[in-house]
């Protein structure tokens, strides 16, 4: 999860670099991997994997939770499962990374790609039910950088159209709206836990969901379609998706400091904020009622800020940033020849900072620090 910084110059004083992202295994992940190996139990059975679900259902209120080996492999189970295929459409925001939009054309079906609102950076509900046609089958609504969709009026479009919705909430580990964790407006909630996200596996995923009949066809068919009662009988057409027992452990671990992860990320994003007041950047807003988790904390440059060499003066001074996604609607096979200007105009502009919990208040300070100097090299601050 880390980047090499580029060499100190001669006689400058060499910093310490600060990442985008390190995952914090500082509790009980070493213990429990070697309780894994200890007992043998290192592949997909094992009894940390249904503690991880359990962790997962308490953590977002949803009823069923279902292990996996990657948030990829989870939106395309969802879907299948959700019987999306070929000759089907499915709504998605352009500005989204674009494993939201692969999983979609994997089932066979046709991304149909959404503007996003300018506040929040999230799918439009006005511009998605514009979008909407008979071949309409689902909706994939993405909670991006730990905020929340505006799920009341995107579920009462699906709702009123009879159309599914599968929430991708890879980034959203620990954000509510109105007090109702995000994946559980919709039929489907699908997880990430890559080694950069809130609780890591290192790799993994999860899909979460209220229908008691449909969580069961999730696990079956995550499962090569195996039969939940008779061993090595294969009643539907499945796949290997399933998550480590050793993957599970570390996630255990993870969840035990949820809270305390999700505060310090919350807090790293204030202190951000107050930092920066006072440079022309914009950050991202989101509506009433999010109680959001701050996965990586994003923000929009000044437009006629060049990006690249505005990154590549904070590499220098030790500090990485990433870009923002940039839109599935201009990828070269997806390219449609739509104009989505305010898709558009946010991937062209933002960037993510440093975000991980093992930041100290003077880290934070650095970096505001470091970008403030990059901007003002740029006749922007």
């Amino acid at each position: 999860m880390t980047q090499e910084s580029p060499p100190t110059p001669a006689g400058a004083t060499e910093l310490p670099s600060i990442p985008v992202y390190r995952p914090d295994l500082s509790g009980n992940e070493r213990a429990y991997v070697l309780d894994c190996i200890d007992s043998s139990w290192i592949s997909s059975l094992g009894a940390f994997i249904p503690r991880f679900e359990a962790a997962l259902a308490a953590a977002t209120g949803a009823p069923h939770a279902i292990a996996l080996c990657n948030g990829t492999v989870a939106l395309h189970l969802a879907l299948h499962c959700l019987d999306v295929g070929p000759g089907d459409e499915v709504i998605v925001p352009s500005f989204t990374y674009i494993a939201s939009v692969n999983t979609i054309a994997q089932t066979g079906a046709r991304p149909v790609f959404a503007e996003c609102r300018e506040a929040d950076w999230l799918l439009d509900p006005a511009a998605l039910e514009r979008l909407i046609t008979p071949r309409t089958k689902a909706i994939l609504p993405v909670h991006l950088y730990g905020a929340a969709c505006d799920m009341p009026a995107i579920m009462a479009i699906a709702r009123a159209r009879g159309i599914a919705v599968v929430e991708d909430t890879a980034e959203a580990l620990g954000c509510s709206l109105h007090g109702q964790h995000v994946g559980t407006f919709g039929d489907i909630g699908t997880f990430s836990f890559f080694g950069n996200k809130t609780v890591t596996t290192g790799e993994g995923g999860a899909v979460i969901a209220n229908d008691a009949a449909l969580a069961a066809r999730l696990r079956q068919t995550k499962g090569q379609g195996q039969s939940l009662t008779r061993r090595y009988w294969h009643e539907i057409l499945g796949f290997n998706y399933r998550m480590t027992n050793i993957a599970a452990a570390i996630g255990v671990a993870q969840f035990e400091r949820l809270e305390q992860i999700l505060a310090r990320k919350r807090a790293l994003a204030l202190r951000y904020r107050a930092a920066l007041a006072g440079l022309p950047v914009t950050f991202q807003r989101p509506i009433p009622g999010v109680a959001g988790s701050d996965w990586l904390v994003s923000l929009l440059l000044p437009r006629g800020t060049d990006r690249d060499r505005l990154m590549a003066e904070m590499a220098a001074l030790r500090v990485e940033t990433r870009p923002v996604f940039h839109c599935a609607h201009q990828m070269p096979m997806y390219e449609t020849g739509q104009h989505l200007p305010i898709s558009e105009d946010i991937a062209a502009r933002g960037i993510s900072l440093p975000s991980f919990p093992a930041l100290t208040d003077a880290d934070v300070d650095r970096v505001a620090g470091t970008l403030q100097t990059a901007l003002a090299a740029q006749g922007l601050a």
